[in-house]
C-alpha cells in the first residue's frame, strides 16, 4: 500500500462514483514544477502557479460534480509523505490521491486510468494541470458521453498538438504506445492508435495549456481583460490563479516580463 492509499484507508472513504477524473499533478517545488514557464517566471513563481492551477482545477472538477457523478483525484508524484502532505494542505479534502510516477509519461497516464477503473469507477479520465480556465461544461460533457452504453473514448486536444483530457471506459494500453510525448504529434498519434483498435472517439473543442509567456498572456486576457479564449464556452473563473497573478502584477515586474499593460484596477485591488 502506498502512502496515498494508506491515507485514504486511514480515514477517507473513496466514495466510488460514476466517473473518476485524475489530474496529472506534481507537488509544487521550485525548480521541479512548471519549469517550462521559466522564463518569464522565476522558479518560485512557477511553483506558486503550479499550486494555484491545481486549486482551480480541483474546484472546476468539484463544480462539474454538481451536475454529473464525478470524483476528483490527483494522480501525483513524486512518491512520498512530502507530496501527500502538500496535496492534503493545498487542496480540498474531497480530492483523493493516487500515485502515478513512472519514467515514461505514457505509463503514468495508463497507470492513472488503470487505478481509477480498479477503484470501481465506470469511467476514468486523465486531465492536465495546465488549463485552469478550462470550461466546466467540457468536464460535464466528458462524464456524460462516457456514461452512454458502449465502449468509447473522449479526447480534448490542446492547441499545441497534445491533449488536455483523455477519458476511457476500459483499459486500452495501445492508446499510450508509440506516442512521442511532449510533441505536437501527441493528439494525432493517440487518434491513430484509437483507429487501429476500432475505438470510437468523441472530440472536445481544443483548449490551451499555460506553459510559456504567450499562454500566460492569454490567461491574463481571460482573467482581467474579458478576452475569452472561446466564446462558445464559459471559462472556469480560476479564482486562485487570478489572485496570484494580480498580486505578482502589483508587486513585481511581471507585466514587463509578459509585455502587457495591466489595468490600474488590478494594482489597486492587490495593494
Amino acid at each position: 500500500m502506498n502512502s496515498a492509499q494508506a491515507w485514504v484507508s486511514a480515514g477517507k472513504s473513496v466514495g466510488i462514483t460514476s466517473c473518476g477524473i485524475a489530474v496529472m499533478a506534481k507537488a509544487s517545488a521550485p525548480g521541479r514544477t512548471k519549469t517550462r514557464l521559466v522564463p518569464p517566471l522565476t522558479h518560485e513563481e512557477a511553483a506558486d502557479f503550479n499550486t494555484v492551477f491545481l486549486r482551480d482545477i480541483s474546484a472546476n472538477i468539484l463544480e462539474a460534480g454538481k451536475v454529473r457523478h464525478i470524483q476528483p483525484y490527483m494522480a501525483y508524484g513524486p512518491p512520498g509523505p512530502e507530496s501527500v502532505a502538500f496535496f492534503r494542505d493545498a487542496l480540498p479534502g474531497e480530492v483523493r490521491l493516487i500515485e502515478a510516477w513512472w519514467p515514461d509519461f505514457g505509463d503514468c497516464l495508463y497507470g492513472a486510468i488503470d487505478q481509477l477503473l480498479a477503484l470501481g469507477h465506470a469511467s476514468a479520465v486523465v486531465l492536465n494541470s495546465d488549463s485552469p480556465t478550462l470550461p466546466t461544461s467540457l468536464l460535464v460533457e466528458t462524464a456524460e458521453v462516457l456514461s452512454h452504453p458502449g465502449d468509447r473514448a473522449v479526447l480534448g486536444p490542446s492547441t499545441d498538438g497534445g491533449y488536455y483530457l483523455l477519458g476511457l471506459k476500459a483499459r486500452h494500453r495501445r492508446l499510450f504506445e508509440d506516442v512521442t510525448w511532449s510533441t505536437d504529434q501527441v493528439a494525432d498519434q493517440t487518434l491513430a492508435r484509437a483507429a487501429e483498435i476500432g475505438l470510437a472517439v468523441h472530440l472536445l473543442p481544443a483548449w490551451y495549456d499555460v506553459d510559456d509567456a504567450q499562454s500566460l498572456s492569454v490567461l491574463y486576457g481571460e482573467l482581467f481583460e474579458d478576452r475569452p479564449f472561446s466564446r462558445r464556452h464559459d471559462r472556469h473563473h480560476a479564482a486562485s490563479s487570478a489572485r496570484l497573478m494580480r498580486t505578482l502584477l502589483a508587486r513585481s515586474d511581471l507585466a514587463a516580463r509578459l509585455d502587457i499593460v495591466p489595468r490600474p484596477a488590478i494594482a489597486v485591488a492587490a495593494g
